[in-house]
């Protein structure tokens, strides 16, 4: 069947999984590239977002800079945006790929508190008691001790923290900007702020590793694309939970290609994170409708 003949909803829900196929993949070629600082990883996966971005930018004759009243948060979407991309590239550098992923799953519940405390948006006491039952899930992942192994689970949920943020100001940027204006300038100024990190951290690289960091540029940026293509089509209530496929493919792959696992007190924890989402899946269609 003609994806144009498919029903919307339909058209959501294929789009979103394919983002989360592609950000499955995209966290395979980042842990594939070898033991790179994660600022040159970083580099490297969104200089593919500023060409890609840019070029959208220019098809649709629009603004490569923003409105000027957004300026402050465009900076601040890209600052934590670029946090949170390091943080997660170290996470899936250490971790089992669907762990790391799981983790960053975290972002939309930290998006509830953010939207309540930057832009005076209500929180429900139901949506209180899912975030402190899902971090206590991903302490099953993290295994949280006093050295430094705790460190890449920690840098999960900080990653999380920061994406949260960025998600914020997406969210409080509206209407106002396109999303290719909103996707260039972070791409731009993350590559910016990185640049002089990946520099004095630089190591040199054998070509597959460049091709890799590339690809999953490229992966990224078709990922994105599609999510934001997928909530176009379908509201987030009706599709959001689809993103947790991202999951499933992430420990999958993780099989095929690192020969690893989740242990049981990580699928513990996938369990109770996915619970919640879903509870939170569920009510957000209540709220709304």
């Amino acid at each position: 069947m003609n994806f144009n003949q498919l029903p919307e909803k339909t058209k959501g829900i294929l789009l979103i999984i394919i983002s989360a196929l592609g950000f499955a993949i995209m966290s395979a070629l980042v842990k594939l590239s070898g033991d790179l600082p994660s600022f040159q990883k970083a580099f490297f996966r969104n200089l593919v977002a500023v060409f890609v971005a840019g070029w959208l930018v220019h098809k649709h004759k629009g603004s490569y800079t923003g409105s000027k009243e957004n300026w402050k948060l465009l900076f601040l979407r890209s600052f934590a945006g670029t946090l949170g991309v390091i943080f997660n590239f170290y996470a899936i550098d250490h971790l089992i790929l669907s762990d790391a992923n799981m983790l960053n799953k975290l972002s939309p519940l930290f998006v509830i508190i953010f939207s309540y405390i930057f832009l005076k948006e209500k929180i429900h006491k139901e949506q209180v008691l899912a975030i402190i039952i899902a971090f206590l899930g991903s302490l099953f992942i993290i295994k949280p001790t006093f050295s430094l192994e705790a460190l890449p689970g920690i840098s999960g949920i900080l990653g999380a923290v920061t994406a949260g943020i960025a998600y914020t100001c997406v969210r409080a940027l509206g209407k106002s900007e396109p999303y290719y204006t909103v996707v260039f300038v972070f791409s731009l100024l993350s590559c910016i702020m990185i640049l002089p990190f990946a520099m004095f951290t630089y190591q040199p690289m054998e070509f597959i590793q460049l091709a890799y960091l590339l690809l999953a540029g490229v992966c990224a940026s078709i990922s994105q694309f599609c999510l934001t293509l997928a909530y176009k089509y379908a509201p987030a209530k009706e599709i959001s939970i689809f993103d947790y496929t991202n999951v499933i493919f992430s420990a999958i792959i993780s099989m095929i290609l690192f020969n690893m696992l989740p242990d049981l007190l990580s699928i513990i924890g996938y369990a109770i994170i996915f619970a919640v989402a879903f509870y939170m899946y569920k009510f957000n269609q209540k709220v709304v409708d």
